[in-house]
């Protein structure tokens, strides 16, 4: 249950960081509320993951997912280049998470 919670809030953070160049710096109402919103229900599932998942392995997970789709979501969506610097960041943030969940799943 605690990991369906992280995806919520994966999801919630995707789709306000997707949203915010809508919201022109904040300038235009509609955009920025939905930014807004999606940030406070990402932070609160987020909060409720960690009942049960170790903090930094959540925050792990939900930063490295969240980095990685907004890269591929810029790529298709916005137009943004997929550089292979672009790939190999991401290659290493998902090595990371890897290695964080493999150290947390040994310390029980």
């Amino acid at each position: 249950m605690h990991y369906v919670l992280l995806g919520g809030a994966i999801a919630a953070e995707l789709i306000a960081t997707s949203l915010m160049k809508a919201t022109d710096g904040f300038t235009r109402l509609w955009p920025t509320l939905a930014v807004l919103a999606g940030y406070v229900i990402s932070f609160v599932l987020l909060a409720q993951a960690v009942k049960g998942i170790e903090v930094g392995v959540a925050y792990a997970i939900w930063s490295a997912v969240g980095t990685a789709a907004i890269v591929a979501i810029g790529a298709v969506f916005l137009g943004e280049p997929l550089t292979t610097v672009k790939v190999a960041g991401i290659a290493l943030i998902i090595a990371g998470v890897v290695m964080l969940n493999l150290n947390a799943s040994g310390a029980h």
